[in-house]
C-alpha cells in the first residue's frame, strides 16, 4: 500500500507542475483557496497543530473563535505557496523578479559585498521559493539545503524544480554531508540560505521561543562562528495577494569564547529575530510540526 500511496503522491505532484501552470491566474488562487478552506473546516490534525502552534505565537487571550480565523487565514497562506510553487516554473525573469515585494534588501546587499558570505536564516513563512529565486536572479545564485522527501521521484521533482529557478541545492541526507560544502561555499563569498526554525535533526540547539523551550537547528550559526559569514533573517509573508521578504538587521555572532557557546548565543538570537517575524505575521507561518519540547513528549502533547 505505501508504495501505491507514494506513486499517487508522486502523480499528484507531477499534476499540480503540469496542470496548475497552465490555468489562469485567478483560477487557480480561487482553486486553492478552496482547497484551504475545506482542509481548514475538516480540522484534521494538521489544522489542529497548527492551531496548536499558532496559540503559543498569540498567548491566552484571542478566544477559540478568533484563534479559529487565524488558521483558516494560515491556512489560506499555506496552500497560496503550493499554488506559486507549482506555478513558478512557468514564470518568466522578470514576473520571478517584479512580482515579489522586498524591504530593506540593503541588508542583504550589504552583506554580500564584505565578500564574507551571507547566511540568511528563514523560519517556514510566506514564499521561501520564491524569495530565492528573487535573489538568485537579483543578486547571486541561492545555495541550500533539500530534505529528502519520499517517494524518490517526488524529492527528484522538487530538486529540478528549485534548481531550475538558479538555485544550488544539495540533499540534507543521502549524500556528502552538507556542512563543509556549504562553508566552502561561503568562504567564496556565496548566499547560503537556510530553513532554520524546525530541529530535523537529534542535534538542535535549546532555545527559548515565544515563552517555552523549542530545539532549532545549529546550522545557520555554526556556519557563521565557523566561517565568519554575514548571518541576517527574513520574514516572509503575503499581502494583498504578493508574496513580500523584510530581511531584518545582521545577528551580532558572537566573536569570542568557546565554539559551542558562540553557536548556542547565536542559535537562540537568530530565534528573537524568528519570534518578531512570526508574532507580527503569524498567518504567514506554516508549521504544522511538533516544535516544542512538552509537545515533542507525547505524554504532554495534546491529543490530536
Amino acid at each position: 500500500m505505501s508504495q501505491i500511496a507514494d506513486q499517487l503522491t508522486s502523480w499528484g505532484f507531477g499534476a499540480g507542475w503540469s496542470v496548475v501552470r497552465r490555468m489562469p491566474d485567478p483560477v487557480a488562487y480561487a482553486t486553492f483557496e478552496r482547497l484551504a478552506d475545506t482542509a481548514w473546516a475538516r480540522r484534521g490534525p494538521s489544522v489542529r497543530r497548527l492551531e496548536s502552534n499558532l496559540r503559543r505565537v498569540v498567548g491566552p487571550e484571542p478566544s477559540e473563535d478568533e484563534l479559529r480565523v487565524l488558521s483558516r487565514a494560515g491556512m489560506r497562506s499555506y496552500l497560496r505557496y503550493w499554488c506559486d510553487a507549482f506555478r513558478l516554473p512557468g514564470w518568466s525573469r522578470e514576473r520571478i523578479v517584479e512580482s515579489i515585494g522586498i524591504i530593506d534588501d540593503h541588508h542583504l546587499a550589504d552583506g554580500l559585498a564584505t565578500g564574507r558570505g551571507v547566511v540568511v536564516a528563514l523560519p517556514h513563512m510566506g514564499n521561501w521559493d520564491h524569495a530565492g529565486a528573487w535573489a538568485t536572479l537579483a543578486h547571486s545564485p541561492v545555495v541550500t539545503v533539500a530534505e529528502r522527501l519520499k517517494p524518490e521521484d517526488l524529492y527528484e521533482k522538487f530538486l529540478a524544480f528549485r534548481r531550475g529557478l538558479g538555485m544550488d541545492v544539495i540533499p540534507l541526507t543521502g549524500g556528502e554531508p552538507p556542512f563543509p560544502y556549504l562553508a566552502d561555499k561561503l568562504k567564496g563569498g556565496a548566499l547560503v540560505a537556510l530553513l532554520g526554525d524546525r530541529d530535523l535533526g537529534r542535534s538542535g540547539v535549546p532555545v527559548q521561543f515565544f515563552g517555552a523551550k523549542a530545539k532549532m537547528p545549529a546550522g545557520p550559526a555554526a556556519l557563521a562562528v565557523d566561517t565568519g559569514a554575514v548571518l541576517i533573517t527574513a520574514q516572509l509573508y503575503l499581502e494583498d495577494g504578493r508574496n513580500w521578504v523584510r530581511f531584518q538587521s545582521p545577528v551580532d555572532v558572537p566573536q569570542e569564547g568557546e565554539r559551542s557557546r558562540r553557536i548556542f548565543r547565536t542559535t537562540q538570537l537568530v530565534a528573537d529575530k524568528f519570534e518578531e517575524g512570526i508574532g507580527a505575521r503569524p498567518a504567514d507561518w506554516h508549521m504544522m510540526q511538533r516544535l516544542w519540547v512538552d509537545d515533542l513528549d507525547p505524554a504532554k502533547a495534546p491529543k490530536e
